[in-house]
């Protein structure tokens, strides 16, 4: 096993260069952007239209899909418009029935809540073409300064004295969630001993975190602004993070690690059912599993879940074969029992953010 506990540098990510100017001319040729403002602005032309819901982070990596989708012969004629924030937030505006045609949450149980308001069928993991209703995921890393002068290499590293933890708080953030599972599942073997895992969590939050932003994007604008020592993190915002220092070396600079303990995270997507064209909306969905699609998921840093394309671009992620386990939502029970034990209104990690008894 190679050894997971190493950073990996700004700068080293294979084909940055040629995969932002492919992004570019996608861009370019299918005219693009998207909008931070719920009910924004068309961002492309169409006889037909996509409300596109989701959470903060994916938003470059649909920055490159949507053009590349609407270079297609079945997306030329699909216009977009984008709306993104924190999860949690985003599917309650969608349950409240804000124009929404195709949802991209960061857990299920924003899925799930959306079922509950009847705009999602129950069977929305069923109609993905892979069943799972998940196109793309990431796993949990550690980013942390150029030359990591705080020698961060492990989950207890981060109870050292001193150093101050950047992560949104999970009571808007499905980010969040996934970022204390990564060390509440190492530390619990799994959930195996439960309360080992939190008191991790209980340890960190009260004497390291600091600074909790509403989603896992602003959390990583906070830790590039300068503030923190250690950002927990989705590994394609580690990955922008570094390509966006070659970009502009005078920017904070940085550099990630994989523990060789971490979560795999699982991003779902699902057509709303009450969308204006659910066809395109279906059309569309149905694509970001396809070869090309699960490339250009790829190169934006986001893990992609088609096996043949996972092969194909192991060389992008830096710690592919660093992880000598990788806990996944399935070992602590599934979301039913990980949503009621440790978030939500009565769960352990949210009273421990929120300073109640866990």
């Amino acid at each position: 096993m190679i050894n997971s506990r190493r950073s990996h540098p700004v700068g080293k990510a294979p084909l940055v260069a040629v995969l932002l100017a492919v992004v570019a001319a996608l861009v370019a040729a299918c005219g693009g952007g998207s909008t931070d403002v719920p009910g924004g602005k068309n961002i492309s032309s169409g006889s037909k239209h996509i409300n596109l819901v989701a959470y903060a982070t994916p938003k470059p990596g649909f920055d490159a899909i949507i053009p590349a989708f609407r270079s297609t012969p079945e997306g030329h004629d699909i216009g977009f418009s984008q709306s993104y924030g924190a999860s949690g937030d985003q599917s309650r505006k969608v349950a409240r029935h804000v124009p929404a045609d195709v949802v991209n949450m960061s857990v299920e149980p924003d899925i799930t809540r959306l079922v509950k308001a009847h705009v999602v069928d129950k069977d929305w993991k069923q109609q993905s073409p892979n069943g799972t209703g998940v196109p793309f995921g990431s796993v949990v890393v550690l980013v942390v300064r150029k030359g990591n002068p705080k020698n961060i290499h492990t989950w207890s590293d981060l109870l050292k004295p001193g150093v101050e933890v950047i992560t949104p708080n999970p009571a808007s953030s499905g980010s969040a969630q996934w970022n204390m599972l990564a060390p509440y599942a190492a530390e619990s073997n799994g959930g195996k001993n439960p309360q080992a895992g939190l008191n991790f969590v209980k340890k960190l939050v009260a004497d390291h975190i600091k600074v909790s932003p509403s989603s896992g994007r602003q959390a990583t604008t906070t830790f590039e602004q300068g503030q923190g020592d250690v950002l927990i993190s989705y590994e394609n915002e580690a990955i922008m993070l570094a390509r966006k220092t070659v970009k502009s070396p005078a920017s904070q600079q940085i550099e990630y690690l994989v523990p060789s303990q971490t979560f795999k995270i699982e991003n779902p997507v699902a057509v709303v059912n009450t969308s204006d064209d659910k066809q395109a909306a279906t059309t569309f969905v149905n694509w970001l599993y396809s070869p090309a699609a699960q490339n250009v998921w790829a190169q934006q840093g986001f893990r992609p879940v088609d096996p043949t394309i996972v092969a194909q671009t192991a060389y992008l992620f830096a710690g592919h074969g660093d992880i000598a386990k990788l806990w996944t939502i399935k070992d602590l029970g599934g979301w039913d029992v990980v949503s009621k034990k440790l978030f939500g209104t009565s769960g352990s990690i949210s009273k421990i953010f929120s300073g109640g008894k866990s």
